[in-house]
């Protein structure tokens, strides 16, 4: 049967997935007035998981990645570097990527991870590239939720099919392997096995494409389980291209009983040589030499089949019949047809896919839960995974250090503390970041007092005590029984996979954590208190062991009738609320004494409450987010209350009805202002939720996990891209319904700190903030004479100066719409010389000291005025009368150096003209050989090479640069000897430059006109 999609509703399925919101009869600005505002990626860059990987036939160096959360990524150099080729197209969770054979520009991506973790996350259909990756195309199957596999025809990149998995929360039709004769503009549903079972592998005859096998995999996830194997798992096999189907595990040798995933291939070689690697109470590796009709098992070693639903890949070498490759954890490579393996790893383990280039069996890319390694040696070496910023991160907190850290739990990696900006040049990379408490799925609470004792978590319910300055460390867990296999009927406290731990708004001794109970300590965990009943529903019939019904697989993951989030009051002492993951929410007004159940009563019974907000307003006030997602709802769920929870307002107006919500966050400097996080966008409301509007921009479509706002930044946890950031909330704060109308509109900087900083993006490090301060304005149409931006002090003296006519060898480029300006804060440099070489010194203009200044933008003539304040960098204690000084020598030094370097260039264009007078006068030489003497007193003329001044002692003018290097490094005043070393130097240099004025007053202006000369002669004024 036919798809009921076609190309013409997917593409107004599309639309209404992907774009953006549109505001009606709703108060809010045009985002074209703010689209300079964006999101920036700070890493960190450190691979999280990724299910399916391809590479191109033949190619030394391109490859392909599905990532998990993070779309489709690319590789020309052989994993060197990687880019995001998904982006602006589609994005999410990738289960299936394939490069036609028959012409490579053609790529197909299918979204939905097959490894169906406690956090696996959906995709959305298939998608289509005729360039490469440079641009996409949907390509059918929109509703798929989980695409597990996509073979193309070898010569025919239009036919394609695709094993869909389907959606793993709820019963569906849609399922079970489909095929494409158009490229995806239709597609019919070939193989269909039950609603509850869907096609996890497929693989086509490498010699006949009219062959093809495939397995379906009867599967599902709710809240409190994983339930892999059933009925509607089989392995089929056609020989017409899917018009008929014959069931293969009735054959002879194939394991008997309940059987779960089922991974598959042929060999290249020997199509007649079947492998597969199979869930069964018997399973193991299982080999066909007569292409399917009979079997035998060749190894059933555990290794290459535990937790058989999270691997179960098998892979033949497209080169040796003998040689087949099994992933699990690690990777096992056998050389005896599949009876015995050797055991490797890729730099990260974890492994879930392989493509080996048929052309070349020692070129190989490998997916893993660090995203995709490339090998050039069969394996021998690989390519890093710390190129990726793929993490996917449960949680996000800030600290109060300077500049602050950003701190989160990489799921199958470390926790980690990473700063959000560096006052250095370069990007955000690893040594800008390190290892914090916990493990990969916990929460994260540094200490207020000392952010380098941090407390995490991680399943098990794993409690840290970490001091990261003594390098420390201490288990501190509530009850340290340790619950591995076991279901959570059986816990004293049941702790989940991601359990809170946050420390209380009103006591920094006071750190509390969950399980299904509430607990707190006031020493650092040497003992716990319990002061909560169960805030649970704790239904028995959901508190059983999880992973059947063949294999069991119990990690806490799908621990239930937990505490799912909290939060205390920053208002008020004693008010602290609690939602469960069983769709309860409760609070306590006095410290604990006594818990009120306040769920709102118009909500699904069994939504999990992902988040909750405890508003920095009001002590009643209370936001949460809720998902029931895994229950098949994809619905978004808010929630608000202004009285302890007596009453609630649902507030999702304006979110995608299919986006389903994850976090919600409240402004703590503009009343009214939310931030709501969902698995496919990120919105935001001005009116306290009433009406939501899209705050996607240039952020990739990823699952926002959890938020944070901080300093006028809002820091994004993603599952599939790691951290991202805004750096400047209060454009947003500001902007109105109108501002596009006007010519010009100026926005009111953000107070900014005075430290240095460069922003430029990588493929290998994460993004920057620029130093100084951003300026964010509207301009409606270009500039009719000039738009002149001047910087100004309290006093309205200019400092510095940018316009589009040009102003000292500086042009602004503008644009019709948004812009951004970015001024680091410093006065103009001294003036420098065409070929000017020095050793250790510098011309920069020194930064303004802290204090109130304004942006004044000029358009055609009108003007605009906005205040803002630089601020102290807060690492040093340093006085304001101390950075005075600073920079009242700096700006010395910056002074005489522009005059030396005026004269130096005046000394070189009278040398010119001289020359070039047809009457020489008879003291010609006597004035050239002064000048030259002047010159060479002040700037060391022999230097030809950066390096020269190792051979050509260094003049003046370097070693007074040099104290621009030495008193501008910090925020210090001058010292006494640099005081008295610049005092020395420019009496040196004024001896010569009063030379040169006697000189050019007694002798040159009797030759030359020098005021002509000098007014053609770039100086500064």
């Amino acid at each position: 049967m036919k798809n009921k999609y076609s190309l013409g509703l997917l593409g107004l399925l599309v639309c209404f997935l992907f774009q953006t919101t549109p505001s009606t009869a709703q108060n809010v600005a045009n985002p074209d007035v703010y689209k300079a505002l964006e999101w920036r990626s700070i890493g960190p860059f450190r691979g999280g998981r990724a299910d399916a990987v391809t590479g191109v036939a033949g190619s030394d160096h391109t490859y392909y990645f599905g990532s998990t959360g993070g779309g489709v990524w690319k590789t020309v150099d052989s994993g060197t570097t990687w880019k995001p080729v998904s982006d602006g197209y589609f994005g999410g969770s990738i289960g299936a990527v394939a490069v036609s054979q028959s012409d490579t520009s053609v790529v197909y991506a299918g979204g939905g991870e097959y490894t169906v973790r406690g956090n696996v996350s959906y995709g959305y259909g298939v998608w289509k590239s005729k360039d490469a990756g440079k641009t996409w195309e949907r390509a059918g199957l929109d509703k798929s939720r989980f695409v597990a596999r996509l073979k193309i025809h070898p010569t025919n990149p239009d036919i394609v099919y695709a094993a869909v998995l389907g959606d793993i929360f709820k019963p569906s039709d849609e399922r079970g392997v489909y095929k494409t004769t158009d490229g995806g503009a239709t597609w019919e549903k070939v193989l269909y096995e039950s609603e509850i079972a869907g096609a996890i592998d497929l693989v086509l005859d490498p010699k006949d494409p009219e062959t093809l096998y495939a397995s379906t995999w009867e599967l599902k996830r709710t809240p409190y389980s994983l339930e892999s194997g059933g009925p509607g798992s089989k392995m089929f096999k056609s020989t017409d291209g899917g018009k008929t189907w014959e069931d293969l595990t009735k054959k002879e040798g194939f394991p008997e009983g309940v059987l779960g995933i089922i991974g598959m291939d042929v060999s290249p070689v020997n199509t007649n040589k079947v492998f597969a690697i199979i869930e069964n109470e018997n399973g193991g590796v299982f080999v066909s030499e007569d292409a399917g009709e009979s079997w035998t098992k060749t190894n059933e070693d555990r290794n290459l089949r535990q937790r058989a639903w999270y691997y179960s890949r098998i892979f033949a070498d497209p080169q040796d019949e003998e040689i087949v490759y099994v992933l699990n954890v690690s990777y096992h490579k056998s050389t005896d047809g599949g009876k015995t393996f050797e055991s490797a790893n890729a730099p990260h383990g974890d492994h879930h896919d392989l493509w080996i280039d048929p052309q070349n069996n020692q070129r190989m890319v490998i997916a893993d839960d660090g995203g995709a390694q490339v090998s050039e040696d069969g394996g021998k070496n690989w390519s890093t995974y710390y190129n990726q910023p793929t993490a996917q991160f449960y949680r996000v907190i800030t600290d109060e250090s300077f500049p602050y850290r950003i701190y989160g739990a990489q799921q199958d990696n470390t926790t980690l503390r990473i700063r959000h900006r560096i006052d250095g040049m370069g990007g955000i990379s690893e040594s800008d970041w390190e290892v914090s408490a916990g493990g990969e799925s916990g929460w994260l609470a540094p200490d207020p007092d000392d952010n380098d004792i941090v407390y995490g978590g991680s399943y098990g319910g794993l409690l840290i005590r970490l001091d990261h300055d003594k390098g420390i460390s201490r288990n501190v867990n509530v009850w340290p029984d340790n619950p591995m296999g076991h279901g959570a009927e059986g816990m004293k406290y049941r702790f989940q996979w991601n359990f809170p731990i946050f420390f209380s708004h009103h006591n920094s001794d006071l750190i509390y954590t969950t399980s299904n109970q509430f607990h707190r300590s006031t020493n650092e965990g040497q003992s716990w208190e319990v002061f909560s009943p169960d805030l649970t529903r704790n239904d028995k019939t959901k508190l059983g062991p999880s992973g059947g019904p063949i294999t069991k697989d119990n990690t806490s993951v799908e621990y239930y009738a937990t505490i799912f989030t909290a939060a205390e009051s920053p208002v008020k002492q004693g008010v602290i609320w609690a939602g469960s993951d069983d769709g309860l929410v409760h609070v306590t007004t006095d410290n604990g004494a006594t818990w009120n159940n306040v769920t709102p009563t118009d909500m699904p019974e069994w939504l999990q409450i992902n988040s909750i907000e405890a508003s920095p307003f009001d002590a009643g006030e209370m936001y949460f987010a809720a998902t029931g997602y895994k229950s098949g709802n994809y619905e978004p769920y808010l929630y608000k209350t202004k009285d302890y929870g007596k009453t609630w307002t649902k507030i999702t107006s304006g979110i995608d009805p299919e986006h389903f919500t994850r976090v919600i966050r409240v402004d703590p400097v503009k009343r009214g202002m939310l931030y709501a996080g969902t698995e496919t966008g990120m919105y935001y409301s001005k009116d306290d939720g009433a009406n939501w509007h899209s705050l996607q921009m240039n952020l990739p479509i990823v699952p926002i996990t959890d938020l944070a706002v901080k300093e006028n930044n809002l820091i994004a946890a993603t599952q599939g891209r790691s951290f991202w950031i805004i750096d400047d909330l209060t454009v947003l704060h500001q902007a109105e319904p109108g501002d596009e109308n006007d010519a010009l509109h100026l926005f009111k900087p953000q107070d900014s700190y005075r430290i240095d900083g460069a922003s430029r993006k990588s493929n290998t490090e994460g993004t920057n903030r620029a130093g100084g301060v951003l300026v964010y304005y509207f301009l409606k149409e270009d500039p009719k004479d000039e738009l002149k931006i001047e910087f100004l002090d309290n006093r309205n003296n200019v400092l510095r100066t940018f316009s589009t006519k040009g102003y000292m060898g500086d042009t602004l480029k503008v644009k019709p719409g948004s812009n951004k300006f970015n001024w680091n804060l410093r006065v103009e440099d001294a003036e420098d010389f065409e070929g000017l070489i020095m050793w250790s010194g510098s011309l920069r203009g020194p930064a303004v000291v802290p204090g109130d200044y304004k942006v004044k933008m000029t358009l055609d003539g009108t003007s605009q005025v906005q205040d803002f304040k630089v601020l102290a960098d807060p690492r040093y204690e340093t006085s304001q009368a101390d950075l005075e000084k600073q920079f009242e020598f700096l700006m010395k030094v910056n002074r005489k150096l522009t005059e030396t370097h005026q004269t130096i260039k005046l000394i070189r264009q009278y040398r010119e003209a001289l020359d070039s007078l047809e009457t020489k006068p008879a003291n010609l030489e006597q004035i050239k050989a002064e000048m030259k003497s002047i010159e060479e007193e002040l700037y060391q003329t022999k230097n030809s090479s950066r390096q020269d001044p190792l051979n050509f002692p260094i003049r003046l003018n370097n070693k007074l640069a040099h104290l621009n290097n030495v008193v501008g490094y910090g925020d210090y005043p001058p010292t006494d000897q640099s005081e008295s070393v610049r005092g020395e130097i420019t009496e040196l240099i004024d001896v010569q430059l009063a030379k040169f004025k006697k000189l050019e007053q007694e002798e040159i202006s009797k030759i030359l006109n020098i005021d002509e000369m000098r007014t053609k002669l770039d100086l500064k004024k």
